[in-house]
C-alpha cells in the first residue's frame, strides 16, 4: 500500500476514536475492555509480525485507541467537577485577550491550578493579556440554553466554570508570554490605524479581512453577514490565509528576498497572522494547510491537499480532541474544505469558460461545493439557510484580494508616511463601500435567509451518506473511463 493512503488510514483511525467517544461517552469507554484489545493487538502482532496488513491493522487499532484515550481523559476531567457553587477569592492572570462584545467585556483567567474560568463584565476597564488580578466571585458550572451545549463549548477550551457577581483589583500587568503580549500589541496597533482611517462599518470589516473576526462589527451588520453566507470572509478561512501567503511571497522577492527566503518570510507572517486572530480552529487549519502548500510550491512539487486537510485535523486534535464535535468553527471549516478538495472536481466541468466569466463561474461553483458539505450543520446547529449565498459571494469574493491588497499597503504607509496612508484610505474605501453596501443591500431581501427548524441528525447522516455515494460512484465511473479496453 502507498504511504500516502497508509497515513490516510491511521488518521483516520484516530479521528473515528475521537469521534466514538465524543458522541457515545461513556457507554462505549470501558478501560478494562480497551485494554484487553490492546493485548489482543499485541498478541496478534506478534504472532503475525511477517504479515503487512497484520502490521496496518494492529497500528490502526492502536491509533484509534488513542483517539478514545485522549478524548476519555478530557471528558472524565469535566464530568467529575463538583456541581456546587464554590466560593473564590485568590489572584489569577488574564490568558488571552479580552472580547468586548454587545456591551460585556468577557475575560478569561487561569488559576493557579491551571484551571480557567470566564469573567463577564459590563465594564470597558482597560484589562489586557498578561494582567494579573485579584478576584472574588462565586464559581459556577455554565448552564445550558436553547438546545446549546454552553457548558461544553467552553470545557473544549478548558473553561470549566462561570465567575458571578466579581469584585476584581488590578495588581500587576505584563505578567503573560512577552512574546505574545508584543504580537497583540502589534494587532492593536494595527487596529488603532485602520480604525482612524477609515469609517466604520468599512473600517471593521478590513480588520476582519486582514485579522480575522467580525466584534468590530456591529450587531446589524454581523447578522447582514450571516443572512448573506458571507461570514467566512471575516473568519480567517483558507481564502485569507491563501491570499495573505500571496502576498507575503510578493513582498519578501520585492524586499530583495531569494525565493526560498522569501518562502521562509511567509511561513513566518502565516504563524503570527494565526496568532494575531487569536487561534481560532479555522485559521490554525488554514495556517497548516497554507504552510504545506508554501512547502510544496517550494520543493517543486505539489501539495496533496487530501493530506494535509487530514494532517491539519489530526495535528488540531492531538492538542485537543473535544474540537471534533463541540467546536462548530472547526466542523464548518474542515467540511467546507473537503467539498471544495472532492465535490468541485465534479461540477467543475459544467463551468463557463469562456466570455471571459470563468473566473466568476469557478467562484459560484467553489462556493456551491463548499456549501454542499457544510450545510446540514448550519441547518442543526444555526436553523438559517441563506438563499442568496451563491450570488452573494459571485459579487463579493472578485473584489477581496484587491480590498486587502489596498489595505495591507494602507496600513503599511501609516507606520512609514501617514499622508500618503490618508490619501490612500480613499482608495480602499471604494471597494469596501461597495462589499458593505451589496452586503446590506442583499440582507435586506424578502428572500435573503430563510429559518429551518427541527433539521435532526437522521437528516444529517441521510445528507452525508448521499454526497459521499455521490463521490464514490464518479470516482468509479471516472476510473472505469480511464481504464484501457
Amino acid at each position: 500500500m502507498h504511504k500516502s493512503k497508509i497515513f490516510l488510514l491511521l488518521s483516520l483511525s484516530f479521528i473515528a476514536g475521537i469521534f466514538g467517544t465524543s458522541f457515545y461517552y461513556p457507554h462505549m469507554v470501558d478501560i478494562f475492555y480497551l485494554f484487553l484489545v490492546l493485548i489482543v493487538a499485541l498478541i496478534v502482532l506478534f504472532i503475525f509480525y511477517k504479515n503487512k496488513q497484520v502490521y496496518l491493522v494492529t497500528f490502526a487499532i492502536l491509533f484509534f485507541l488513542t483517539g478514545v484515550w485522549l478524548t476519555t481523559a478530557r471528558l472524565e476531567k469535566i464530568i467529575q467537577l463538583n456541581q456546587e457553587k464554590q466560593n473564590f477569592s485568590g489572584e489569577v492572570i488574564i490568558t488571552k485577550e479580552p472580547e468586548i462584545k454587545d456591551r460585556t467585556q468577557k475575560i478569561v483567567v487561569r488559576m493557579e491550578n491551571r484551571e480557567k474560568f470566564l469573567i463577564s463584565i459590563f465594564s470597558y476597564d482597560a484589562y489586557e493579556y498578561g494582567d494579573k488580578l485579584k478576584v472574588s466571585c462565586t464559581l459556577e458550572i455554565p448552564e445550558n440554553f436553547n438546545g446549546f451545549d454552553y457548558r461544553m463549548y467552553l470545557a473544549k477550551d478548558n473553561i470549566l466554570h462561570l465567575c458571578k457577581n466579581p469584585k476584581i483589583e488590578l495588581l500587576e500587568k505584563n505578567q503573560g508570554s512577552r512574546a505574545y503580549a508584543m504580537i497583540l500589541h502589534f494587532k492593536d496597533r494595527l487596529q488603532e490605524k485602520i480604525i482612524k482611517l477609515l469609517p466604520a462599518p468599512q473600517s471593521g470589516l478590513l480588520i476582519g479581512l486582514i485579522l480575522g473576526g467580525d466584534d468590530k462589527l456591529s450587531k446589524a451588520v454581523q447578522d447582514n453577514f450571516s443572512k448573506t453566507g458571507l461570514t467566512h470572509i471575516v473568519a480567517v478561512s483558507g481564502y485569507n490565509v491563501t491570499i495573505v501567503a500571496e502576498y507575503l511571497m510578493l513582498l519578501g522577492i520585492f524586499l530583495g528576498l531569494w525565493r526560498k527566503q522569501a518562502f521562509w518570510f511567509a511561513i513566518v507572517g502565516i504563524f503570527l497572522f494565526v496568532v494575531m486572530t487569536g487561534f481560532p480552529a479555522s485559521a490554525v487549519r488554514a495556517g497548516v494547510m497554507g504552510s504545506l502548500i508554501l512547502w510544496a510550491m517550494k520543493n517543486g512539487r505539489l501539495s496533496n491537499a487530501q493530506n494535509s486537510i487530514v494532517f491539519s485535523a489530526v495535528v488540531m486534535l492531538l492538542i485537543n480532541p473535544l474540537l471534533l464535535r463541540w467546536d462548530v468553527g472547526f466542523q464548518l471549516s474542515f467540511l467546507a474544505t473537503i467539498g471544495i478538495v472532492y465535490f468541485y472536481p465534479l461540477i467543475e466541468k459544467y463551468s463557463i469558460k469562456k466570455n471571459g466569466i470563468a473566473f466568476l463561474s469557478e467562484i459560484l461553483f467553489l462556493t456551491l461545493s463548499a456549501q454542499a458539505f457544510v450545510l446540514p450543520i448550519i441547518l442543526t446547529d444555526f436553523q438559517k439557510l441563506s438563499v442568496i449565498s451563491p450570488l452573494a459571494n459571485l459579487l463579493v469574493l472578485p473584489i477581496i484580494p484587491l480590498t486587502m491588497l489596498l489595505g495591507f499597503l494602507m496600513v503599511v504607509l501609516a507606520f512609514v508616511f501617514p499622508p500618503l496612508a490618508t490619501i490612500l484610505a480613499w482608495l480602499t474605501f471604494l471597494p469596501l463601500k461597495y462589499e458593505t453596501s451589496i452586503i446590506e443591500w442583499m440582507a435586506n431581501l424578502k428572500f435573503a435567509s430563510v429559518e429551518v427548524l427541527n433539521f435532526s441528525w437522521g437528516f444529517v447522516v441521510i445528507w452525508y451518506i448521499i454526497l459521499i455515494g455521490i463521490l464514490y460512484f464518479s470516482r468509479r465511473r471516472r476510473d472505469e473511463e480511464k481504464a484501457p479496453f
